[in-house]
């Protein structure tokens, strides 16, 4: 086994596992993608660390044990189809792919979505679709979806996330000001109505855009 298999084991075990993620198809997932080559090459040996790293045009890429968290709160099966916000390195893309069906991702900075696809066919995530765009719109065309996750902190949570949504489906999204949010989720329970619960306390990136928050 390699060192980096080695450390990957280990921050499943320690930092996932060991703070509540039980969904063994989430943990089996984060066992399997090679973070380390998600971040820049001279941060790989931090890629398994105990916290987010930073991944260039000032974004990051989140902290495992969020990303298990925030997948696990999708409560995916395997034949849904899934809308991500804020695409970033391709790491939370790349979980979601072998959580589901069809993954969907957006990113608003070139450059991120240039290199995240670069890594995500390298690593054999070919089937998951990245455009370029202002992701507070959502995918409208390729909506409904059964679930949606949000990788950036919104002031509300964007109409066209709601009307995107499956019913039946669920929303993540971090919901707050710029320095700090609550992770909410939000099943579509029917066309109308929507139930929402605060999970717990978190700090994310602004997300940017028309229905999100203007660039400083």
């Amino acid at each position: 086994m390699s060192d980096y298999a080695i450390a990957r084991r280990r921050m499943v075990e320690e930092q996932v596992v060991a703070r509540g993620v039980g969904d063994r198809r989430v943990i089996d997932a984060m066992l399997r993608v090679p973070r380390h080559l998600f971040v820049p090459e001279a941060l790989a040996a931090q890629a398994y660390s105990d916290f987010p790293l930073p991944i260039g045009e000032r974004q990051t890429i989140s902290q495992p044990y969020m990303v298990g968290v925030m997948s696990e709160a999708l409560q995916l099966t395997g034949g849904e189809k899934v809308l991500e916000i804020g695409t970033g390195s391709g790491y939370q893309a790349a979980v979601l792919a072998l959580l589901a069906r069809q993954v969907f991702s957006l990113e608003r900075i070139p450059a991120l979505a240039r290199q995240a696809r670069r890594i995500l066919d390298a690593c054999g995530f070919a089937r998951v679709n990245v455009r370029v765009t202002d992701g507070t719109f959502g995918w409208e065309d390729e909506a409904p979806f059964d679930g949606i996750i949000v990788t950036a902190g919104a002031p509300s949570i964007p109409q066209s996330y709601r009307t995107q949504l499956a019913v039946g489906g669920r929303l993540v999204i971090p919901v707050g000001d710029r320095v700090s949010q609550v992770l909410m989720r939000v099943t579509r329970v029917s066309e109308r109505d929507f139930r929402e619960e605060r999970l717990f306390g978190c700090r994310f990136v602004p997300l940017i855009g028309n229905h999100g928050w203007s660039e400083e």
